[in-house]
């Protein structure tokens, strides 16, 4: 289903003290591959995919699609970013607490830098710009201590735990207000 959110798309390049957030180019391919090939990326998101499938599905460009960001730091792509349209995500969905979904890869090279928190926040504002009063919500293994730590720094908010996936799964919510 094609995103229907009245969201200005391309955007121009975000840029915060260290980084750039910029749609996505064919240069950007191979580093979507291999962020999805990581074992240490995909730890908490159902492992990693065959880079051999990967390499033949992942199309030219990859991510053709309004709120998806490419996390440049100099000049080098270190991560993405998607706001994604809550209800097309499968799994643990509720739309009356939020339409739209964070979601975030970056590289093991950039963790422990910030990067990830500044990156967020910034795709977090252009997405308040675009669509004011809207919530955001994530989700995330309880496991995962790297993403709750990013969740609170964001300001997200602890809406209720689950299971899926065999393990303990957190759904939060970042209010508009914030």
């Amino acid at each position: 289903m094609a995103d229907t959110r009245p969201l200005t798309w391309p955007t121009d390049p975000i840029r915060t003290e260290r980084l750039v957030l910029r749609q996505s180019e064919a240069r950007d391919r191979a580093v979507t591959i291999e962020l999805n090939a990581s074992p240490e990326v995909t730890t908490y998101l159902g492992g990693p995919q065959p880079r051999e499938e990967l390499e033949r599905t992942v199309p030219e460009v990859p991510g053709q699609r309004p709120g998806f960001f490419v996390v440049e730091l100099d000049g080098a792509a270190i991560g993405t970013i998607l706001l994604d349209p809550h209800a097309e995500r499968p799994g643990h969905i509720r739309p009356d607490i939020g339409k739209t979904e964070l979601g975030y890869l970056f590289l093991p090279r950039a963790w422990g830098h910030g990067y990830a928190a500044e990156a967020c926040a910034a795709a977090l504002a252009w997405l308040a710009g675009e669509l004011p009063g809207e919530a955001v919500v994530l989700r995330t293994q309880t496991a995962n201590k790297g993403s709750m730590r990013l969740a609170a720094k964001l300001g997200f908010t602890e809406v209720e735990r689950y299971q899926a996936f065999g393990a303990e799964q957190w759904f939060g919510v970042r209010s508009p207000a914030r």
